[in-house]
């Protein structure tokens, strides 16, 4: 009874684990994303206009 358990729970895991990674992968590449990842891809440059001091402390 335990090796059966055992077994259908390895492969059911498996088959969960796999229809994650299609959902991640799906997600990630579904239409009409573009424009959100460039938006986040740019977001560190966002704040380039802000002074930055010097050494000697100075803006």
């Amino acid at each position: 009874m335990y090796s059966l358990l055992r077994e259908l729970a390895d492969s059911w895991f498996m088959l969960m684990m796999f229809a994650f990674f299609i959902g991640t992968i799906i997600f990630a590449f579904r239409p009409g994303t573009k424009e959100s990842y460039d938006r986040l891809r740019n977001l560190p440059l966002q704040d380039d206009d802000i002074l930055i001091e010097d050494e000697s402390g100075e803006k």
